[in-house]
């Protein structure tokens, strides 16, 4: 009789040992590293074109570059295979790390320089122009996320706004792709169309870079836009879209909350479901077998994802208290302009690899079939928010 030679010590280490779930992990720090390189460079191409064509903001360069990547026929197949984490990653946690440098840029002097009737006004330019946008949005009938999502980039500011609610919201990639498509073209053609219509509306420099900062989306944007104006128009544009800036913590926490709430209203059910059915199996326990009883009665307590420990969103994200942070080390007066424009200009290259990977997300033919009541969204809201805050600077100037 031949007796069965026991493997390797080696071996059975290996087959038992959690090693060899390592592959997988190498795997994705791989496809990662891939798609991080992919942002790298077209953060470079980004900078050098904007360098080339400085009337061109360097972010809104980067998200049309992420699109033409996804669909070009050499570079689409990287785009959403190897590199598809990596490029997922950048628009998620860079973004956020974006966000946070972001509060650098605003300090509690600067918004009590611009007076309260100031205050008051880019409060109610927000508010209308965000729940304006999410009351038509959803008579539209747009799908998941993206009457909130439009609403939040048009009323605050632009793509960063857009990222840092789809976290707080859990938002599909897709429907966060296509607001910033979306928000990013419209921006865009407020560089061009809004100088045009200074003069005619009969805005003064100063009224101007307010009506800028009021209504054009992304930082970038309303400094092209409002420097056609001279510096004064480009100083009280900058002020005023930061204040709106200052609004993204609160309505982000505001998201979170509102998300958890449903989470819990969608979790009691489903307890009440594990309570009635841990009864009824105890009921039963005298009429079946030992054995079928205790995994019947187990059953339900198995999951995890019913019980009360489930993943719940944070009531308010690491990253806005970031911001917030940043805000107040800002209002300090301890950094110096060195350490300031420093921090402008890394923030500046993490979003703009957020944002290529962004854009990187955008189908083009997925867009087109939901193309028109997208588009007719974004133009209410461009409309609503540009008439708002005319109506506003002209109230409180």
């Amino acid at each position: 009789m031949r007796t069965a030679v026991p493997p390797p010590p080696s071996e059975v280490a290996r087959s038992s040992s959690p090693a060899g779930d390592k592959p997988p992990p190498k795997v994705a720090l791989s496809g990662k590293a891939n798609g991080l390189a992919l942002a790298v460079l077209g953060v470079a191409v980004a900078w050098l074109a904007h360098h080339l064509a400085p009337a061109v903001p360097m972010l809104t360069i980067a998200v049309v570059l992420g699109i033409v990547a996804a669909h070009l026929p050499g570079l689409r197949t990287l785009v959403r295979g190897s590199c598809r984490a990596g490029l997922s990653y950048a628009g998620k946690r860079l973004m956020r790390l974006g966000i946070v440098l972001l509060g650098l840029k605003l300090s509690l002097d600067d918004v009590l320089d611009l007076g309260w009737a100031t205050v008051g006004m880019v409060f109610a330019v927000v508010a209308a122009t965000f729940f304006g946008t999410l009351w038509l949005g959803r008579k539209l009938g747009l799908n998941g996320d993206q009457p909130l999502l439009i609403a939040t980039g048009y009323s605050i500011c632009g793509a960063s706004a857009i990222g840092a609610v789809s976290e707080a919201s859990e938002s599909d990639e897709r429907d966060v792709a296509t607001s910033v498509a979306l928000v990013t073209l419209c921006g865009t053609l407020a560089i061009v169309v809004l100088p045009l219509l200074q003069h005619p509306l009969g805005l003064s420099d100063a009224e101007f870079g307010r009506w800028a900062g009021a209504s054009v989306h992304d930082v970038g944007q309303v400094v092209a836009t409002a420097q056609t104006a001279g510096s004064g128009a480009l100083s009280d544009a900058v002020l005023v879209k930061l204040m709106r800036v200052a609004m993204l913590a609160p309505l982000v926490a505001a998201v979170a909350l509102s998300v958890r709430a449903r989470s819990r209203s969608r979790t009691a059910p489903r307890e009440a479901g594990v309570d009635a059915t841990s009864t009824a199996s105890a009921n039963q326990a005298g009429t079946a077998a030992g054995a079928t009883d205790a995994t019947d009665a187990a059953a339900p307590a198995a999951r995890p994802s019913a019980g009360p420990g489930a993943r719940r969103p944070p009531l308010v994200p690491l990253f806005v208290l970031g911001f917030l942070a940043m805000v107040a080390l800002r209002s300090t007066g301890w950094l110096s302009g060195g350490a300031i424009d420093t921090a402008d200009h890394a923030q500046e290259l993490l979003l703009a690899a957020a944002l290529f990977g962004l854009g990187s997300a955008v189908h083009l033919p997925s867009l087109a079939r939901t193309g028109g009541r997208v588009a007719a969204l974004g133009l209410c809201s461009w409309l609503v928010i540009a008439g708002a805050s005319y109506a506003g600077v002209l109230l409180t100037t």
